[in-house]
């Protein structure tokens, strides 16, 4: 039976649990790829550029599969398709262990990007379908903290394993292969399922809700940069690549632990309020890096950048539950896809080539200012 988010009365726990352990099991693997893949070609003698043109490839594919999430819908059923995703990335992983090909790796993560992008764009449409709007906020932050909490334990992987071999990519794919059968049981249990959408609902969706797009284009970009960017700019900056790695995980395990407490927010105060907050947070946690030194102070302020920047999607996430349901709830997570795809090319990218081009220094900087600009946008429309 196909409910929507406008007409659920209790919570579909099932499907709300399946969905975030699915979304959880590949943060993991994003937690681990993202670092550890840009430390791997930094350490072969690549370039900032190319660093970023290999991250691009994960970027593209995940819009390339916004094109299609139409037909893909109209043929198969959004849990199998969300199982299916899975395999498929455990198997791109288990390529980044094979072979040491730049070119290999750059089509794995295209396909990584692309069958990541399935997984998010219809697990957060069911996880609104199946969700009360009273407990909208809390359960996009039990989300979101399951989501943060991937991204902390995937780069514990580097310390422990190192960034030369590809035990770590190796491992994280079986995890990924585990995690997909577990889902495939769970789901046998689930009473909602997300209404099929269509390619032009998704362009639909920009032009009913162009300050939804525009923040998850921001999260995007200052999230890439963080997870992406920043570690290379530790390391060209004299810390050590354990140092590089571990960053990650301190700034995103602080995150996951503060989502629920943002979602408790975003159900008791206007929602508009609490991500123009968060925006102004991550805007000066960007802008105060490069002048911070010591590092336990650094850690301190990358736990806060991580809780402000991920916080923000956990706004645009709770208020396309309360705003849409049936295809645009689809489409409006198809959307945040195809956004978020384009914001972290731009973050991790730009990022990089700006770091290149003016220093490590340059490289916080230019996302502190973009994020200032965002605020600037936010307040204006407020206004009107």
């Amino acid at each position: 039976m196909q409910s929507s988010s406008s007409t659920v009365l209790s919570p579909d726990w099932p499907a709300i649990i399946a969905v975030v352990l699915g979304a959880t099991a590949f943060s993991v693997a994003q937690g681990l790829t993202y670092p550890l893949v840009s430390l791997t070609l930094e350490a072969r003698g690549y370039s900032s550029s190319m660093i970023g043109v290999n991250a691009i490839a994960y970027a593209a594919g995940m819009g390339a599969s916004t094109l299609l999430v139409g037909s893909l819908t109209a043929r198969w059923r959004p849990d199998r398709l969300i199982i299916f995703s899975l395999v498929i990335c455990s198997l791109c992983l288990a390529t980044f262990a094979a072979t040491s090909s730049f070119v290999i790796w750059g089509l794995a993560r295209f396909l990584l990007g692309f069958f990541a992008s399935v997984i998010f764009m219809l697990g957060e449409a069911w996880l609104n379908a199946a969700c009360p709007d009273r407990l909208r906020g809390r359960v996009s932050g039990l989300y979101g903290m399951g989501i943060c909490g991937g991204f902390a334990a995937g780069p514990l992987a580097i310390p422990l394993f190192g960034s030369a071999g590809g035990l770590g990519f190796a491992l994280t794919a079986v995890y990924l292969a585990i995690v997909a059968f577990a889902t495939a049981m769970l789901m046998f249990s689930t009473k909602t399922v997300p209404a099929p959408s269509s390619t032009a609902d998704v362009f639909r969706f920009f032009k009913a809700a162009p300050i939804l797009v525009g923040m998850v284009y921001v999260f995007g970009f200052a999230d890439i940069a963080a997870i992406s960017a920043m570690p290379v700019y530790f390391v060209k900056t004299g810390y050590s690549e354990a140092f590089a790695a571990i960053s990650v995980t301190v700034m995103a395990l602080p995150t996951a632990l503060a989502q629920p407490f943002i979602g408790m927010l975003l159900d008791k105060l206007p929602r508009e309020r609490v991500a123009l907050a968060t925006v102004v947070v991550a805007a000066a946690s960007y802008l105060v890096l490069p002048l911070v030194t010591s590092e336990i102070a650094i850690l301190a302020l990358l736990a806060v950048m991580g809780t402000a920047i991920f916080s923000l999607y956990t706004c645009a996430l709770t208020m396309l539950g309360e705003r849409y349901s049936g295809s645009m709830l689809v489409a409006g997570s198809a959307a945040f896809a195809l956004v978020y795809a384009a914001g972290s090319a731009t973050g991790s990218g730009l990022t990089g080539a700006i770091m290149e081009a003016g220093g490590p220094q340059a490289g916080p900087l230019s996302v502190g200012l973009g994020l200032t600009a965002f605020t600037a946008l936010l307040v204006l429309t407020r206004k009107r």
